[in-house]
């Protein structure tokens, strides 16, 4: 089931379901965004989420404000404010895989709030998500799944984190020096330091920075799953079925990732 958004405020940039549209009204988004920014960090994420996100509030804040004020001046941020923070909707205890992405799909009506995931309405699917089913059918023997919606995923335990939690629309990685990164750093370094079971699937080098993070978590890691690159090493890399071995080994229920 898709986790209803924490922070529930009006949505200017259209639904998940949104397709390609353009954002209805930025001026909405930044009141929305100004509000979040001001708002108890317990409105904003799951409470499971709040003692690993306090040490970075004010960097996450900071972030916040950032984006009211591009989207003040007209900018197209995605995800949807309410979808912002998404990633940390769920129980940090419930985590079992991190799947770490780099920033949101740029494309306005793609990004839901959850690494690699795009919304159900998006045909064809983006090209790295394409290459993941692509992987996950070769790996399992299961067909690929419908849509992109990795929802349940998450519901599985599954934290489809990206490093960036934020980009301007059509402008891909343009929210890096946002501060987002310190904020990721800590939600990695938490679910790792729990003593729980947890695997890390690496998808490409920049999601591999995290490994000092980790201690001691199994991680599968080979390359991106883009197109440039899903060749040299993401094909036949078996991330689903190893990430099962891997916490069957630690206790742990597999995935259902079919």
């Amino acid at each position: 089931m898709d986790a209803e958004p924490l922070f529930d405020l009006p949505e200017a940039s259209g639904g998940p379901d949104a397709g390609g549209e353009a954002p209805a009204s930025c001026a909405e988004d930044a009141r929305t965004l100004e509000a979040m920014s001001a708002a108890p960090l317990a409105d904003l994420v799951h409470p499971d989420w709040v003692p690993a996100l306090s040490a970075c509030e004010p960097t996450l804040r900071s972030a916040l404000r950032a984006l009211a004020a591009e989207a003040h001046d007209g900018g197209c941020i995605l995800p949807a404010p309410s979808r912002l923070l998404r990633a940390f909707s769920r129980p940090l205890g419930e985590v079992r895989v991190l799947v770490l992405g780099q920033d949101p799909y740029p494309t306005p009506g793609h990004a839901i709030g959850l690494s690699f995931a795009c919304s159900p309405a998006v045909s064809p699917l983006p090209r790295s998500l394409a290459n993941i089913f692509r992987e996950l059918s070769a790996d399992l023997g299961v067909p690929a799944p419908a849509t992109g919606d990795l929802s349940r995923w998450a519901d599985e335990g599954v934290l489809l984190l990206n490093r960036v939690l934020s980009v301007r629309a059509g402008a891909a990685g343009s929210h890096r020096r946002l501060g987002w990164e310190r904020v990721t750093d800590a939600a990695v370094r938490a679910v790792a330091e729990r003593g729980a079971p947890l695997v890390a699937i690496l998808w490409g080098r920049d999601a591999q920075s995290v490994v000092p993070l980790l201690g001691t978590t199994p991680v599968v890691a080979s390359a991106h799953p883009s197109p440039l690159s899903a060749s040299r090493g993401f094909f036949g890399s078996r991330p689903f079925s190893r990430a099962n071995e891997l916490l069957a080994a630690q206790g742990a229920a597999p995935v259902r990732w079919a």
